[in-house]
Formats: C-alpha cells, structure tokens, sequence
C-alpha cells in the first residue's frame, strides 16, 4: 500500500539553551540608604588594607555585603577587589589597577558568584558611580 505524504516537515525551530547573560554591574547602583535592614554594608573609602581584608572575609561569607561610597573609581575598584578575592588573585593589585579586560571577560558563574557576594553599591551621587562601573558593561 503506497503512502501519499503531501505535508512538509516541519521546520527547525531555533532554541537558545542557555540562561541569557547577567551583567556584572546592572542593577549594582542604589541609592544612599536603600539597602534593607540587617544586610552587611562596608564603607568602602576605607585604606586598601583593610578593604582587602573585608573583601576576604565577604568572599567566605554565607551573605554577601553593599558597597557604601560616593566616589566612582572606588566603585570600579570594589567590583576588581571582589573579584580577585574570589579568584584568589591579588586583591591589593586588583584595587589599585582594575584590569577591565578581564572583568569584562567574565564567564557568567564568574559574574553570578560576584553578584552574589557584592550585592550592590550604595551612594548619594549614583550618576558618578555608574559612570565609572559602564565600563564593565558587555
């Protein structure tokens, strides 16, 4: 018995499989006492030192913490330092230098755990600091 088929096949339907990327700084910058009761906030206007220490510290933590600081280029340098701390790169360097084509090559696990430790960054002047850190925008 002859089978007379006059459908078509259906045509291949494209599905992305991945989860889209998460930005490494959308949604970092809020405003200056937003930042909900009993979460930890660090100013971080504090001597690299000691920043580096703190930065560890969060790194190990069962909860992330806010960046609290006016100035953009601490902003980019806190975004570096957590970074390197869960790297385990040189936090010292990574405050002082940010390397932005690293930080901008970020895979995404890279970029989630970063999120997940900073969770954001406090500020009275949020157009400096997201200026500083849209250079880290992909």
């Amino acid at each position: 018995m002859a089978h007379d088929d006059t459908t078509s096949p259906g045509e291949p339907v494209l599905v992305s499989l991945s989860a889209p990327r998460r930005s490494l700084v959308a949604g970092l910058i809020r405003p200056l006492g937003s930042t909900p009761a009993g979460t930890r906030v660090v100013d971080i206007d504090i001597p690299d030192p000691r920043l580096a220490a703190a930065l560890v510290e969060a790194a190990h933590a069962d909860a992330g913490f806010v960046a609290r600081t006016d100035s953009g280029p601490r902003a980019l340098a806190v975004v570096a330092g957590t970074v390197a701390a869960l790297c385990g790169e040189d936090i010292p360097t990574a405050l002082s230098t940010p390397d932005l084509a690293f930080l901008t090559a970020l895979k995404p696990a890279a970029i989630e755990a970063t999120r997940t430790v900073l969770l954001g960054i406090e500020t009275s002047d949020e157009q400096a600091v997201r200026a500083a850190v849209s250079v880290l925008e992909s």
